[in-house]
């Protein structure tokens, strides 16, 4: 992942004091100045050297961000909480491309960033989200035990990636370079499963899953990438890596301290199924995640496993809503697991990804692309109606 996670997740939403307005434009959706945050979609225009909204101040609950990538470089759009904590993201948005991303947020100022080129920090603007504007619908009760259980998920994998990474750092520090290659793409599966939980916390993601290429300026390369490269590439331990496998499960640990405290919404679950798929699009299918090791069709398999999960746990409302969409993703999400599971040996582990052909990484990249534009959907079939 790159370090631009500082960056995460659309899974949080989080409560953030105060109110700021500065540098936004303001405008309502057709063009007029509008400072009461009528309703209706928030249209975010996103060109290569600015980032303009159509509202900067709206009330809380549901939120849907309109954007339009404008520019000529592929861009993302984030909302901030305090500290960088994600509220939403969309990656991946295309020059010329419109995408709608729905939101749960709570009152409180925070900052929307487009990324051009889908590097640093971003254009950002303030906004203010103003409590008691706009009444709530009343919660589903399916959806309240859907975030439920997927909090439930989301920290039985953080608890079963612990034990395997101790396992791996402690071939690290035998200097068993054997051994840590065989734990490698194991001790990543329940961090791929849930990675936009794990991401939204900011500075852990930087520290654990960063890629060498996407290193920001003065970052120090630590992590899960940084041993691959010392395990595949140089095929030697030193006592700097040893030192790194044990920050690494230092770090890993803070990240399942911390899920507990993660506050997730159904169309941030949502959201995050679609991120899980955008990783796959962008790091999976192209090689560039595990480029050392080729272990990228275990993230890829883990990555819709996830998706699937919040997926199934939304589904309910979801069906009911929109039967159509449903339908459509259960066939998609079957089609891709039955895909998977033909690189997947009776070990459990899957073929090396330079051994997969390029017809068979465009029949992956097929699936991918056949699967995440109705999961796109799925945030805005799950708001309550």
């Amino acid at each position: 992942m790159p370090a631009r996670r500082t960056s995460a997740a659309a899974f949080l939403v989080l409560a953030v004091a105060g109110a700021a307005l500065v540098g936004c434009s303001k405008k309502d959706d057709g063009g007029k100045a509008s400072a009461d945050g009528a309703s209706g979609p928030v249209q975010v225009t996103a060109t290569d050297d600015k980032c303009d909204l159509s509202k900067t101040s709206f009330p809380a609950g549901h939120v849907e961000l309109a954007v339009s990538n404008k520019g000529s470089k592929v861009t993302e759009v984030y909302v901030y909480g305090d500290g960088d904590k994600i509220v939403t993201e969309r990656e991946n948005i295309g020059p010329g491309t419109k995408v709608s991303v729905n939101a749960e947020i709570k009152a409180g100022t925070y900052e929307v960033a487009c990324k051009p080129g889908m590097t640093g920090d971003g254009i950002r603007q303030k906004i203010t989200v103003t409590a008691g504007a706009s009444a709530s619908a009343k919660a589903d009760d399916r959806l309240t035990r859907a975030v439920a259980d997927y909090r439930t998920y989301a920290q039985e994998q953080a608890d079963a990636t612990i034990p395997v990474v101790e396992q791996f750092a402690a071939a690290v520090t035998a200097g068993d370079v054997e051994k840590a290659k065989s734990l490698f793409a194991a001790s990543r599966v329940g961090w791929e499963r849930t990675e936009p939980v794990a991401e939204s916390f900011g500075d852990i993601d930087p520290k654990t899953d960063t890629r060498e290429d996407a290193l920001e300026e003065g970052q120090s390369w630590t992590g899960w990438h940084r041993i691959e490269k010392s395990l595949w590439v140089d095929g030697r331990i030193g006592d700097e890596e040893k030192a790194l496998a044990t920050q690494l499960v230092a770090d890993l640990k803070d990240w399942q301290k911390r899920v507990p405290s993660a506050e997730i919404t159904p169309t941030g679950m949502a959201n995050g199924a679609k991120e899980l798929l955008d990783e796959v699009s962008k790091n999976k299918i192209t090689g560039e995640e595990d480029r050392y090791s080729h272990t990228d069709l275990s993230d890829f398999a883990a990555n819709v496993e996830g998706a699937r999960q919040a997926y199934e746990l939304l589904k309910p409302v979801a069906s009911e809503h929109e039967p159509e969409l449903s339908r459509t993703l259960d066939a998609e999400f079957e089609k891709i697991t039955d895909l998977l599971a033909k690189y997947r040996g009776a070990d459990g582990t899957y073929t090396s990804y330079d051994k997969v052909t390029e017809d068979e990484r465009k029949a992956f990249s097929d699936a991918v692309n056949s699967l995440g534009e109705p999961l796109s959907k799925l945030a805005a079939a799950v708001v309550t109606k």
